[in-house]
């Protein structure tokens, strides 16, 4: 088992790596009751351990809140995604699509992230931004378990994290919530710090918090262009493409969909990424589509299509000729074969595109 970082945080070696942990914290815990057991409690440790978490948290509610109220954790489902059938879908994407659609629902989600994380820095009402945050971390733990999204570990770790928080003002919250009786102030955070030093390293670890803040509001207009502003890429145009002729080896293929080498139809996305209909392996194979990435070189007007963006060789080189605005002819060769397509911009929109809303509605859609 070793550790690979591909988005997911529910790998094998995650796992193993809980399971480790774990087993030292047991352990760990045994020896320490028994060579520590005759002190009455842990006042002082548990206050550092509380205030940790708390900021901790605060930290994970500030970062995907403000992802969130920007859109740029979940974006809206893209060209190739709507042409793809739904039943293709994994449900994570499918959830990552039904809540990118939605960009008020997004941004409400991350104002309530927020709305947590600076209830959370300040000390007298953190026990408020602990129930937010509560709240919001056990939504998105059910969405991870409900979809299988593959964060499903660190959003336990976030719910027990504001559980145990909470567990520790038990008697407070009883009274209030449940007994209807006073509900005495919190002394959770409140502690004196009576020498100088331990001053000052409150100070510095608080300084280094918010230094956390400003460097990932400080990387935001970049993480920001880079989601909304891409460019189009000469020549293929963002856009909707059939596939009007597809030629190999010189026999001309029919659209059938069981042939494993023809394009049926082509997406092209901004920023130099698309998607083809088609059953060819040497393409990044996602949810019954081929993915590519591609550069242009408009001097040789040839492209180059790539797995990945950060490949430095094409799987395949294309010569093009612009034939008018909308048709483009691209030949090249695949392996040992010889390739020629022809492409026709099509006007196909889908109506999820449209972002319908209808306070009057006489049927059900």
């Amino acid at each position: 088992v070793h550790k690979v970082f591909n988005g997911s945080g529910d790998t094998s070696f995650s796992w193993a790596e809980l399971c480790l942990d774990i087993s030292f914290a047991i352990i760990g815990s045994i020896i320490w009751s028994i060579i520590d057991r005759q002190r009455k409690n842990y006042r002082v440790l548990n206050y550092f351990l509380c205030t940790f978490l708390r900021y901790f948290v605060a930290l994970q509610c500030f970062t995907y809140g403000f992802d969130k109220v920007l859109l740029l954790q979940m974006p809206f489902p893209t060209q190739s995604q709507l042409a793809t059938p739904l039943g293709d879908f994994l449900p994570m994407r499918l959830s990552w699509m039904f809540l990118g659609y939605s960009s008020h629902y997004q941004m409400f989600s991350g104002i309530m992230e927020c709305i947590a994380a600076a209830l959370l820095v300040y000390r007298r009402t953190a026990t408020l931004g602990i129930l937010v945050g509560t709240t919001v971390f056990i939504n998105v733990m059910m969405l991870n378990l409900s979809y299988d999204i593959p964060v499903k570990i660190f959003a336990i770790h976030l719910v027990l994290i504001c559980v145990f928080l909470l567990t520790n003002e038990y008697k407070r919250l009883a009274c209030f919530f449940i007994l209807d009786k006073p509900a005495a102030a919190s002394v959770l955070y409140r502690f004196s710090y009576t020498g100088k030093k331990m001053r000052i390293a409150r100070i510095i670890l608080k300084l280094f918090f918010l230094a956390i803040i400003v460097k990932y509001f400080y990387n935001l207009p970049v993480l920001y262009k880079s989601s909304f502003n891409q460019k189009e890429v000469k020549p293929l145009n963002s856009g909707h493409y059939d596939v009007k002729t597809f030629v190999t080896n010189k026999d001309t293929l029919l659209p059938l969909y069981t042939d494993t080498l023809r394009w049926q139809e082509m997406i092209v996305d901004k920023g130099g990424n698309g998607s083809i209909k088609t059953n060819d392996t040497i393409f990044r194979r996602r949810y019954g589509r081929g993915y590519f990435t591609f550069v242009s070189d408009t001097n040789k007007r040839t492209i180059d299509f790539r797995k990945f963006s950060f490949d430095s060789l094409p799987i395949i080189q294309m010569r093009y000729k612009q034939v008018d605005s909308n048709t483009i002819q691209l030949w090249g060769k695949n392996k040992n074969d010889s390739i020629y397509v022809e492409l026709k911009r099509s006007n196909r929109k889908f109506p999820l595109e449209e972002r319908q809303f209808h306070w009057l509605s006489e049927a059900n859609r």
